[in-house]
């Protein structure tokens, strides 16, 4: 029997943000972003992998998935081909071994921009799209990662959204290319044509622990979906680069 606090979240989710309503969570129009970029049939490289999760699951749908992270926890991916740990910024590859690459909120974590793309250029075959998911720097969240240390980030977000006992914690977070602006700038020093960069404010996934946070941020979620010119304020960039 589901907890009460358990049934809030379900009563909110099916009240405010109703699938047979033709609400789309985050995730799945993330993963349609990904199909549609990389089509069917090549071979992924998921940069950022971790563990098992449902992102790798759907990328395995795709074609012939690898992963790479930083986080030894890679080699327990369960939908990874092979899996490789990240050591320095040279990823372990030759030249045009991919057909896409995918991230999924991992450029937040990447210090140097500029580093990550000419590695993702190196490796991709010429046409190869660069998917990915990253929070945006002018959103409330990113605002409040921004400034504040890293030991509160690991206190308090995975209890805000009410993630179960021994989620991974938080990584630290940079945000070097997490605006429109700076995506179009590293991208294009680093041999990329922007196909897509799209910001989108989802359900408040933030607002979990407690119904007062979930309505407040509901509230939000309201307003900057109500018009573009509010956009820049919300919380995710989907972007597809190409090669």
């Amino acid at each position: 029997m589901d907890s009460p606090e358990r049934t809030w979240r379900d009563r909110y989710m099916a009240r405010f943000y109703p699938r047979d309503r033709g609400w789309v969570d985050g995730t799945t129009e993330f993963h349609a972003l990904c199909a549609e970029a990389c089509g069917r049939g090549g071979t992924l490289l998921e940069i950022g992998a971790g563990p098992s999760n449902d992102t790798s699951r759907f990328l395995a749908t795709l074609g012939e998935l690898h992963g790479l992270d930083p986080d030894p926890d890679v080699k327990g991916n369960d939908a990874l081909v092979t899996a490789s740990v990240l050591a320095g910024e040279r990823y372990p590859y030759a030249d045009g071994s991919f057909d896409h690459c995918v991230s999924n909120y991992v450029v937040e974590h990447v210090p140097d921009a500029d580093a990550h793309l000419r590695e993702i250029h190196r490796i991709l075959k010429p046409g190869g799209a660069y998917a990915f998911r990253t929070p945006n720097r002018f959103h409330y969240v990113a605002l409040v990662a921004a400034l504040t240390p890293h030991w509160f980030h690991k206190l308090v977000a995975n209890r805000l959204r009410n993630l179960p006992e021994g989620a991974h914690d938080p990584y630290p977070t940079v945000y070097a290319m997490n605006t429109k602006a700076a995506t179009r700038r590293v991208a294009g020093r680093n041999g990329f044509m922007v196909e897509r960069v799209r910001l989108v404010e989802k359900e408040p996934s933030y607002g979990m622990i407690a119904r007062p946070l979930f309505l407040g941020f509901l509230l939000y979620e309201r307003l900057v979906n109500s018009t573009e010119a509010l956009a820049p304020l919300r919380a995710n960039l989907l972007v597809v680069l190409r090669r």
